[in-house]
């Protein structure tokens, strides 16, 4: 078994972490530690003074700019002194760190040469709000969401052996992220071949994402939780031992404790081969920079995990009060943590799927909903809030057995400042190449209403819907956001034409194709066919054999990628004969690359599915131009 030093971090236990008053007025704070710091490197001399109180500068250079631009907080301010420790003991970029989740990498950015350019954090053309290997080499690898990082680091570790080198691979995980499976699999596979590795379990005792939609973020459960919250428990007992005479303390009770801390080691991290120490106060940046240093100071051991326990929003009064921790935030006042949201006329689709989900499940008590740690980021919250025994996070595989399981997909398509992790480009290529599956999209919040009532009416198999980030279009809501079952299948066309062009789309880029119609029809006189697909899988083959034979020109539009809805429309096309004769085809999907972070409007222009895109592509097949 590998040893452990759950009771023994603390040997040179030192002053507390920083109490200063932290300048969050809005204006630009005062930061003349961070002001000199470019480069990990320019740490390397500093006091522990002074990297305490580079941490608050760091907290206060990150409040200040956020609220500023939006994106990521509270993950990236519970780890502002871990940031620094790291980067103070370990010499980058030799050194490996990866983050998991990536929301987390703020300061890391702040502290490797991109400080003069976090205002651009998420934009078009700005700074990622994740790790990317392409915009700098102190991003040892690009996390999203997460528990990727583990096999990641140890796929680094063992490369690093066979090329005889000898830099350090550190690993953060969050507690979030370890619950995932992929993270066992890789602890699995580090203790089993013994290469040294350091995994630091950040845990801030939060699993589920926490949103401004979320009521409160979810406390972690399971086995994984209560281990950690024990050995956290353990970690008291072993300070309040030190401080009172042994004979003090009951027999019984001492015994007992001793007890937990064995059977700790033997029922979690150190089964799988792990040298575990800690917890840790990640706030403490003196016990943080000694423990740092006694791990990367150690022989060849294997892998170790460091646990260390922080506050998500730690050190900005409005975060750490938050029920939701201000998670993910818009703008907002710094002085008093308000965000300034924008007024809208409609809500968001995942408000309505949430609220046409709890009309379903009012009337049928057998609708119990699933999800990953995303109650908030899904809408499920308000489904759990109504129905708490019915709402759990696990999935199970479905298909081959036909099981009646729906999928509610949300942020399908480009997303916006979140980028290319987040995006939701793949659904329907992988969910419609699997038999058994019904694939559906609706074009507009109504539609989707219809498709939960849609999904909760199949009962023979799986289904999936998928809905895009952001807001609906103001389309007229059934009675008490109740769906009415949509026939599966089956398409619609939303307005004929004259002419001999027709456009079908596939989810709520059927608008743009709406708008598109109207450009052609305002500057070229052409009266265009649109049709809405609702269905990916099964496709509506008599709507499609109708425009193919109908018209002279089709274009498909999806915001997917390839081998998605436009994919089963050609392989339909091409078996039943439709492309053999005058029919001019054209398919119109996402680019195949990664589209980068910034405004949705923006990603759309990219990828060139806007109404003129659309229209253009019209007019280029039947050799006209705008205004023609």
């Amino acid at each position: 078994m590998a040893p452990s030093d759950e009771c023994n971090i603390d040997d040179n236990q030192t002053t507390p972490h920083s109490t200063t008053t932290l300048n969050f007025s809005g204006d630009k704070p005062s930061t003349p530690i961070l002001d000199i710091i470019n480069y990990p490197h320019d740490m390397k001399n500093l006091s522990i003074k002074e990297l305490e109180q580079l941490a608050d500068e760091l907290r206060e250079d990150i409040v200040y700019t956020v609220s500023k631009t939006g994106g990521h907080l509270s993950s990236s301010l519970g780890v502002a002194e871990l940031t620094v420790a790291l980067h103070h003991v370990f010499n980058t970029p030799e050194d490996k760190i990866i983050w998991d989740v990536g929301h987390q990498a703020y300061p890391h950015k702040i502290l490797t040469g991109r400080r003069s350019r976090m205002d651009t954090i998420r934009q078009t053309g700005g700074l990622s709000g994740f790790p990317r290997r392409d915009e700098s080499e102190y991003d040892a690898f690009g996390t999203g969401h997460s528990s990727t990082s583990i096999s990641a680091g140890l796929g680094m570790a063992v490369g690093r052996d066979l090329l005889g080198k000898n830099n350090h691979i550190v690993v953060v995980i969050g507690d979030g992220a370890m619950t995932g499976g992929l993270a066992y699999e890789a602890i699995n596979n580090a203790g089993y071949g013994h290469t040294n590795l350091i995994i630091i379990l950040n845990d801030n005792a939060q699993v589920s994402v926490a949103t401004t939609i979320n009521d409160e973020p979810t406390p972690p459960v399971g086995a994984l939780s209560k281990a950690l919250a024990q050995l956290q428990s353990i970690r008291k007992f072993c300070q309040q031992h030190e401080a009172v005479e042994t004979h003090e303390i009951s027999p019984q009770v001492d015994t007992c404790m001793r007890g937990m801390v064995a059977s700790s080691r033997a029922s979690l991290f150190e089964d799988l081969g792990l040298y575990y120490t800690g917890p840790v106060d990640g706030h403490n940046v003196e016990d943080l920079v000694h423990i740092l240093k006694k791990v990367k100071a150690m022989p060849a051991l294997g892998p170790v995990l460091i646990h260390i326990v922080t506050e998500k929003g730690k050190g900005y009064s409005p975060a750490e009060t938050a029920l939701d921790k201000m998670h993910r935030v818009v703008k907002f006042d710094p002085k008093t943590g308000k965000q300034i949201e924008a007024k809208t006329k409609t809500h968001s689709y995942t408000q309505y799927f949430a609220e046409s989900l709890i009309a379903e499940a009012e009337r049928d008590e057998k609708i119990v909903a699933i999800h990953a740690a995303m109650g908030g980021g899904t809408g499920l919250n308000l489904f759990q809030k109504q129905f708490p025994d019915r709402c759990f996070d696990v999935v199970h595989d479905v298909a081959v057995q036909k099981l009646p399981v729906r999928f509610a997909i949300d942020w399908a398509g480009l997303v916006g400042a979140e980028g290319r992790t987040h995006h939701g480009a793949f659904d329907t290529t992988f969910m419609a190449c699997l038999p058994n599956m019904v694939v559906m999209a609706p074009s507009c919040e109504s539609e989707l209403m219809h498709m939960v009532a849609t999904a909760a009416a199949i009962d023979d198999g799986p289904c999936c819907f998928r809905y895009p980030r952001g807001n609906g279009v103001g389309s007229i809501l059934p009675e008490n956001n109740k769906g009415s079952p949509l026939e599966v299948g089956k398409g619609e066309v939303l307005r004929e034409g004259t002419s001999k062009v027709a456009i079908l789309g596939y989810g709520t880029v059927v608008q743009n194709c709406k708008a598109a119609a109207d450009l052609l029809q305002e500057k070229n006189n052409i009266s265009t066919t649109v049709a809405n697909a609702r269905f990916c899988k099964p496709l509506d083959g008599n709507l499609i054999r109708k425009l193919a034979q109908d018209h002279e020109v089709l274009i498909t539009v999806e915001e997917g990628s390839i081998g998605g809805f436009c994919s089963h429309v050609s392989h339909f096309l091409g078996l039943n004969g439709l492309l053999d004769g005058n029919l001019k085809w054209r398919a119109m999907i996402l680019p195949d690359r990664y589209i980068g972070h910034g405004a949705q409007e923006d990603q759309i222009e990219e990828a060139g599915l806007t109404s003129k895109h659309i229209a253009d592509t019209v007019l280029s097949l039947i050799g006209k131009k705008q205004g023609d």
